[in-house]
């Protein structure tokens, strides 16, 4: 008998519970928008964009101080016409591998053209091709977890044509991530 009464109180309950928990949401208004209220986020005001970091440190290293705010909030399609000429300069003046008029990095590309890159805060991607900021072959297609941006940076920044000049300044002396990064969706390293 008492078998029987906890099978029916246990089964009463997960139907309670169930019946309890559920709503009928779809009129969910959020608020201060003249709704009924709710527990979603408010998103009545203005907003403005802080931060952009398409290639991480490029803002950092390139937008003189008294631009950064204007450089975030400019969309990328202008970021170009409005900034390259700023990188320009702090690259030239930045890196020991451009002092010279003709100078190339890696890619080829002389200070007005990997400036002209770098301006447009954008991470490329290859559709139908390999996925990485730099394997050796492919550069700037895209960017994998894994993948060492600021040392490809700093390579196309002080490592001239071939990766050799200014050693000491063309590593960030970081191999990898504090911890493995995980096999499937999410992707990203669990946290501490």
């Amino acid at each position: 008998m008492k078998t029987i009464n906890i099978k029916y109180l246990l089964m009463t309950c997960a139907i309670a519970a169930l019946s309890f928990s559920c709503s009928n949401d779809d009129d969910y208004t959020p608020p201060n928008n003249g709704g009924g209220g709710g527990n979603g986020p408010d998103f009545s005001g203005v907003y403005a964009q802080q931060d952009q970091m398409g290639r991480p440190a490029v803002n950092t290293v390139f937008v003189s101080s008294d631009s950064k705010n204007m450089f975030n909030m400019t969309i990328p399609s202008q970021q170009n016409a409005g900034f390259q000429t700023m990188f320009q300069t702090n690259l030239e003046a930045l890196s020991p591998a451009f002092a010279n008029p003709g100078d190339m990095n890696a890619l080829g590309q002389d200070s007005a053209a990997f400036s002209t890159l770098l301006a447009t805060d954008v991470l490329n991607l290859s559709l139908d091709g390999t996925t990485t900021f730099y394997d050796g072959t492919n550069v700037l297609t895209g960017r994998a977890l894994a993948d060492d941006v600021i040392t490809v940076e700093l390579l196309l920044i002080f490592g001239g044509e071939d990766f050799s000049e200014n050693p000491t300044l063309s590593n960030d002396n970081v191999d990898a991530n504090d911890k493995p990064f995980l096999t499937s969706f999410p992707y990203l390293a669990a946290p501490w």
